[in-house]
């Protein structure tokens, strides 16, 4: 296809930009405490803390197949360059790098820069640490946290990028691949909070950043307008 379905670009980056205000806005706190409790046992901690399953199968083995995937991404863009036939194939395989290295790149970073703690850690979960907002003072703590955004959330919501490789070339693979991200990155995040890892609002933050992080990817490597249609602004995710 030589040339990308339309899709409205200021619609799908305002939603989430309105989102992220939404989030800064709210009193998130009741939210995410409240959710949490749902989970905790002042006995015996967060229900899933101690869980085979969820630290080994969901948190370990499932984070090794998305960075499976990413490596055969770079394994087959390398071999885009190297092998004639894999060429249509370069640019798509390129964006699928860089949409999945950077949405799994900033974590580590912005965990560093806010400091935020996870739900375990703090005196409201039978932790030592205080509470501190994303914004706003945080106390001196031995260990500053490294909770915000949810980064085993990022290695499912990241392969929000097999949408946009897909949405141009197959429309309703391309819609499979959407929900099956958000479901995975859903799921990865419940286990995580069934943990005690993360709030409610740490994984939708990391929903968020994903998304745009993926959008703009696409903006910029993949998407390639009709001339006609250009700046029409029409969003469509139907076969053609």
């Amino acid at each position: 296809m030589s040339h990308s379905r339309p899709f409205n670009f200021r619609l799908w980056s305002a939603l989430p930009l309105a989102a992220m205000a939404f989030l800064l806005l709210i009193d998130v706190p009741r939210v995410d405490f409240a959710l949490a409790h749902l989970f905790y046992d002042p006995q015996n901690g967060f229900i899933g803390r101690h869980s085979a399953f969820l630290e080994d199968v969901l948190h370990d083995r499932a984070k090794q197949v998305v960075i499976l995937l990413g490596l055969l991404a770079i394994a087959g863009f390398l071999a885009s360059l190297l092998v004639p036939r894999l060429h249509p194939w370069r640019r798509p395989l390129g964006y699928l790098v860089l949409a999945l290295g950077v949405s799994t790149a900033i974590v580590t970073p912005l965990k560093a820069l806010t400091a935020v703690q996870c739900p375990w850690s703090l005196t409201e979960f039978g932790g030592v640490e205080p509470y501190a907002p994303l914004l706003g003072h945080h106390p001196y703590v031995d260990k500053p946290g490294r909770c915000w955004p949810g980064g085993h959330a990022s290695a499912g919501f990241s392969l929000l990028a097999l949408f946009f490789v897909l949405r141009d070339r197959r429309p309703r693979l391309a819609r499979g691949a959407l929900v099956g991200a958000l479901a995975l990155g859903g799921l990865f995040s419940l286990g995580r909070m069934l943990q005690g890892a993360h709030f409610l609002s740490h994984n939708l933050w990391t929903l968020l950043f994903d998304w745009m992080i993926c959008l703009a990817c696409y903006r910029l490597v993949l998407y390639r307008p009709v001339p006609e249609a250009e700046g029409t602004g029409a969003v469509e995710f139907s076969s053609s």
